[in-house]
C-alpha cells in the first residue's frame, strides 16, 4: 500500500513537496449531487498528448473522483502540438485546481501524484484506472490493473503485438474486470448509423470495404542521428520499460513514440485503429479476423533512422464472408467506406461526415425490428453527434456501475488491433499472400511471419 501522506505541488515554483497526513476525503458539497459514497474513484496512468485530455473529460463526470496521477516525466513540451507543457506536474495542478474550485476555500490537495503506476495500482481506494501511455505499455499495465481489480479505460490500439491481446483478454475476464478499448468512434452516432445500414442490408450484399489513413505528421531524424542527455525530470529507463534498451533521443518518446516498432506501429496501428475499427463493426467481424492478408506496397524511412515504420503503405485483406478490406496511406480524410451491390456508404472520421450513394441512404430510418448496434449515450440523434468521446468514457463509467459489457470491450479492441498488426506484417512480407486462421490466431503458410506475433520484453521490474 501507499503510505498516508499525500504529494502536491508548489504552484508558483512547479516543484514538488510532500503535504503529510491521512488521506484527504472530500465533503459531498465538492461534488453536488454526487456523494463521497456513489463516486468512482479513477487513476489516471499518463498525462501527455492524450492523458491530460482524458483526466479532463473524467472530471467533467460529476460521479468520477481522481484520486491519483502518474507519469514519468515531470513536465515538458515536446508533445503533438510542440510547445503545451504536459506531464505530472501541471496535470496534478490542474487537478488540485478543479477540485478546489469547488471548494468554499478554493483549496484543494487530495490528488497524489507518482512516478511509478504501480502505486497507483495498489491503493484501496482506486476502482478504475485510464491507461494512457504508448502502446508498449499496454499489455503490462492492463494485465497487472485487472490482477489489482480495477477496471480498465486503455487508449488504443490496444496492443502492440499481435500474442500481447489474449493474455489481455485472460486478465481482465479472470478478475472480471471492466475494460473499455479507448476506440471512441463506436460512440459516434453517424458511424454507428453507417454500420448499421450496412448490417442490414441497405447497400445490398457488402463487398469491399476501403480504410484510408493519413501519412506520418512527424519527421524523425535519419541516419547517423546522435544520441542526446536525458532531461532532467524523465525518467526514461522507467518510461522504456519492457521495450528494448536504447540510446535517448527527444523524438524517440512523448508523442512521436508511435513512428517507432519498438514501442507502436506507425499510423497503421494509430489511425488504424480507429478506420478498420470501424469497418470490423460494419462487417460483423468484431470478434474474429480476415482469412488471407496480403501487403501491396510499402515505403520506408532510409535504413538507420529513428523512425523506423512505414511511412505510407497500402494492404488487402479477405474476410471468410468473402468481403474484402483495402487500406491505404493516402491525402484523403481518415475514414471507411463500404461498397455493395447496390450502393455505397462512406463515413469520414475528419468531421464525423456520412457519405452516401443515393438521397434514400443518406435520410433512411431504421425500424425497431432491424439490426442494432450498441450505443453510447441514447440521446444522441444522427444528426447531433455531441461529445462523441465523452460518451464514450461516460459508456466505460456506466459499466463500472452496473457490471454490463462496454461498447468495445478487451475482445473487440484485441480483435481491431489484431487487423493492425496484420497490416503491418504483411507489409515486410511483401509478394506473399498470408493464410491467417483467426480462430487459432496464426499463420498457416508463413513461419516466419508467426515469428512476428511476438517479441521478447526486458525486464523493467
Amino acid at each position: 500500500m501507499l503510505p498516508t501522506n499525500r504529494r502536491g505541488f508548489l504552484k508558483a515554483a512547479g516543484a514538488a513537496v510532500v503535504a503529510a497526513g491521512s488521506p484527504y476525503v472530500a465533503p459531498s458539497s465538492v461534488f453536488g449531487k454526487a456523494a463521497p459514497s456513489n463516486r468512482i474513484n479513477v487513476g489516471v496512468i499518463g498525462l501527455g498528448t492524450r492523458g491530460i485530455p482524458d483526466m479532463k473529460v473524467f472530471m467533467n463526470n460529476e460521479d468520477v473522483q481522481i484520486r491519483a496521477i502518474c507519469d514519468v516525466n515531470t513536465a515538458s513540451d515536446g508533445y503533438r502540438d510542440e510547445v503545451t507543457v504536459m506531464g505530472r506536474e501541471p496535470a496534478l495542478q490542474m487537478a488540485n485546481e478543479y477540485y478546489g474550485a469547488k471548494r468554499k476555500t478554493g483549496a484543494y490537495e487530495g490528488v497524489v501524484a507518482t512516478s511509478d503506476f504501480r502505486e497507483v495500482l495498489s491503493r484501496d481506494d482506486i476502482d478504475a484506472v485510464a491507461i494512457v501511455v504508448p502502446d508498449h505499455w499496454h499489455a503490462p499495465m492492463t494485465i497487472l490493473a485487472a490482477n489489482a481489480g480495477k477496471d480498465i479505460f486503455c487508449q488504443k490500439p490496444l496492443t502492440l503485438t499481435l500474442g500481447e491481446g489474449r493474455d489481455m483478454i485472460n486478465a481482465v475476464r479472470s478478475n472480471q474486470r471492466i475494460l473499455q478499448t479507448a476506440s471512441q468512434y463506436r460512440s459516434h452516432c453517424r458511424a454507428r448509423h453507417a454500420c448499421e445500414l450496412v448490417r442490414n442490408g441497405r447497400i445490398g450484399e457488402l463487398k469491399s470495404m476501403r480504410v484510408r489513413i493519413g501519412y506520418n505528421n512527424k519527421v524523425g531524424p535519419g541516419p547517423g542521428w546522435e544520441p542526446m542527455p536525458v532531461p532532467d525530470g524523465f525518467l526514461y529507463d522507467r518510461w522504456l520499460g519492457p521495450a528494448p534498451a536504447a540510446p535517448y533521443h527527444e523524438k524517440r518518446c512523448i508523442y512521436k513514440f508511435r513512428f517507432n516498432t519498438d514501442y507502436s506501429g506507425g499510423q497503421a496501428t494509430n489511425l488504424g485503429a480507429h478506420a478498420i475499427d470501424l469497418a470490423q463493426w460494419g462487417n460483423d467481424s468484431s470478434l474474429t479476423g480476415p482469412v488471407e492478408v496480403e501487403g501491396i506496397g510499402a515505403k520506408w524511412p532510409p535504413e538507420g533512422s529513428l523512425f523506423n515504420t512505414a511511412l505510407e503503405s497500402s494492404f488487402r485483406a479477405r474476410y471468410a464472408n468473402g468481403v474484402e478490406l483495402l487500406c491505404e496511406s493516402s491525402p484523403e480524410d481518415m475514414g471507411v467506406r463500404f461498397e455493395g451491390t447496390e450502393g455505397w456508404i462512406e463515413f469520414v472520421l475528419n468531421g464525423g461526415v456520412f457519405r452516401s450513394s443515393s438521397q434514400t441512404l443518406q435520410t433512411a430510418v431504421l425500424s425497431a425490428d432491424e439490426v442494432r448496434l450498441p450505443v453510447s449515450n441514447p440521446a444522441r440523434s444522427f444528426q447531433e453527434p455531441g461529445d462523441f468521446y465523452a460518451d464514450h468514457v461516460r459508456n466505460f463509467l456506466d459499466c463500472v456501475r452496473t457490471r454490463e459489457e462496454p461498447l468495445e470491450p478487451v475482445e473487440v479492441g484485441h480483435r481491431t488491433a489484431s487487423v493492425c498488426h496484420l497490416w503491418n506484417i504483411a507489409i515486410q512480407r511483401l509478394g506473399k499472400k498470408l493464410a491467417w486462421d483467426p480462430d487459432q490466431e496464426a499463420f498457416t503458410n508463413d513461419e516466419q511471419a508467426n515469428r512476428m506475433r511476438t517479441r521478447p520484453a526486458r525486464d523493467w521490474t
